[in-house]
């Protein structure tokens, strides 16, 4: 039952979102190879003054892609 979770900054609407969302879904299923109805997806909004903390609640080794790491 694998889960994709976006964190961004405010800004964008809901149809973006939710297009964002679908095509994260199509992605994981064809990588995966899993069904669509064990996929889910999140987006939270984060405002900048929050974005540091925010981001510590992920651990720095489950980031795969950072570009602050390179």
């Amino acid at each position: 039952m694998p889960h994709i979770a976006v964190t961004m900054l405010p800004g964008r609407d809901r149809e973006t979102k939710q297009k964002l969302a679908e095509n994260l879904c199509k992605t994981l299923i064809e990588t995966l190879g899993v069904d669509a109805k064990f996929v889910s997806v999140s987006v939270e909004d984060v405002e900048m003054k929050e974005w540091e903390n925010s981001m510590q609640r992920i651990p720095a080794e489950t980031i795969i892609v950072n570009p602050n790491k390179k």
